[in-house]
């Protein structure tokens, strides 16, 4: 018999991750491009495979469980894009807008979210509890979320 109340895009295997994280911890969820195996065998981050759904079902599912932590200034990161692709326009991908609701929504105000340098986002992956390889191909969908408290 399944669990009530547990979004049905939550695999066995996140729910456990989610149980698992401490305070502070960091979980990525990673788009389809991001080198999640690479990043993962480099550090102690585990790898979660998510193919094939796109971030933003995953991230309402993993709200709905996973507190933000309110004692960093910024508990929510994304990777800020590059020089030529802000020379190019893209200052803000739209995939962050779904986001930004999404977290806003969660937490019943306006969060703050630190943009994050691609080499940077990388190396704090690298430190995270968890990567979360997704289906998600929107430009510069990665994001990484800070669990907080369960207050």
């Amino acid at each position: 018999m399944p669990l009530k109340n547990i979004p049905k895009v939550l695999s066995p295997e996140l729910l456990y991750v989610l149980a698992d994280m401490g305070h502070g911890d960091d979980i990525v969820l990673a788009d389809a491009h991001f080198p999640s195996s690479a990043i993962c065998k480099c550090n102690r981050a585990k790898l979660v495979r998510c193919d094939g759904l796109p971030i933003p079902q995953l991230l309402e599912g993993i709200l709905q469980l996973l507190p933000l932590d309110p004692y960093v200034p910024q508990p929510v990161g994304v990777m800020d894009p590059v020089p030529s692709d802000k020379e190019k326009g893209i200052t803000k991908p739209p995939i962050w807008d779904t986001y930004f609701s999404s977290i806003n929504k969660s937490e019943g105000k306006e969060i703050s979210v630190e943009k994050i340098e691609r080499f940077e986002f990388y190396e704090r992956a690298k430190k995270a509890f968890a990567v979360v390889h997704t289906g998600e191909t929107a430009i510069y969908g990665n994001i990484i979320l800070k669990k907080g408290l369960a207050l």
